[in-house]
């Protein structure tokens, strides 16, 4: 018998995913990231925050890879631990909101009809709100905030996902296996819990694995407007504000946190191509593209 780890390496999707030259290289930058998230502690050669304004805007070079800010703080330092902060509260975020988004999308399409007719119109109403006037209203309210940061991204998610959920259930509800469980007396929660969730988490991880980027430049956007994390917890937001104001100084710091922004983002978005596919049973069936 395979233990779980070789039961994860030996599946279908993963393999179809590796196939692929944009889910291989999504899934190594992924990776790339997640590992400098975790072990920041030990990847970064100086701490963060540490102030040294003797040595700022030192230029690259063999004891600052990355150059120095304008407080002698360490550049490569700030962006590896940025990539934790940037990580933690897109990965956080999204996980939240897609776990909210199929509990509610499970109930309104599986649910009675007036339940499924409140959902959908507050689903509608939350929709209608523009992303960025929201969060900027709520974080006017509440003050700027890593904790604020991710419960407008948790709030303005969840709508899209609980409608995703919500398309598959109603497309499901009424399958073979479906009216047969009901046939057979099984309860609500059981057909929903056993039958319909494992055949709605695919589109959803994608989902999750292509938003992932968008919260990524979010949080660098709220930040660089000093509207998300606080400083002095490194950010790439933050990073990118202070390359932008001593841009003649130092342009390193903008060009390595874009340089970052970016690779997240191509990471993450390849990633979901290369799961959509590899999820597909109908595109797996053409084989390696």
């Amino acid at each position: 018998m395979f233990s779980a780890a070789e039961a994860i390496f030996r599946s279908p999707a993963l393999r179809a995913l590796l196939r692929d030259p944009m889910g291989r290289m999504g899934t190594i930058l992924v990776l790339g990231f997640a590992v400098m998230a975790l072990f920041a502690p030990w990847l970064a050669p100086y701490d963060p925050v540490k102030i040294d304004v003797m040595h700022k805007f030192l230029p690259p070079g063999l004891s600052h890879w990355a150059g120095t800010d304008q407080l002698g703080r360490d550049t490569l330092s700030r962006l590896i631990y940025g990539a934790r902060t940037a990580l933690f509260i897109a990965v956080f975020s999204t996980t939240s909101a897609g776990f909210c988004g199929l509990l509610l999308g499970l109930t309104a399409g599986f649910g009675p009809r007036w339940l499924d007719a409140i959902l959908v119109l507050l689903f509608d109403s939350m929709s209608s709100l523009p992303m960025i006037m929201f969060a900027l209203a709520v974080i006017t309210v509440l003050g700027p905030g890593t904790g604020t940061l991710i419960f407008v991204i948790i709030l303005v998610s969840i709508p899209g996902y609980a409608r995703l959920i919500r398309a598959q259930t109603l497309t499901l509800r009424s399958s073979d296996f479906v009216l047969a469980e009901r046939a057979m007396g099984a309860s609500a929660a059981r057909i929903m819990l056993v039958h319909l969730l494992p055949n709605v988490i695919g589109p959803l991880v994608i989902v999750l694995s292509m938003d992932i980027p968008v919260v990524i430049m979010l949080e660098a956007g709220l930040s660089y407007l000093n509207l998300g994390v606080r400083p002095p917890t490194p950010s790439w937001g933050n990073i990118l504000y202070d390359g932008y104001t001593s841009l003649r100084a130092a342009p390193t710091m903008v060009i390595a946190a874009g340089l970052a922004l970016v690779l997240a983002t191509l990471g993450f978005t390849f990633l979901g191509e290369g799961l959509r596919d590899a999820l597909d049973p109908k595109l797996q069936t053409r084989g390696p593209r």
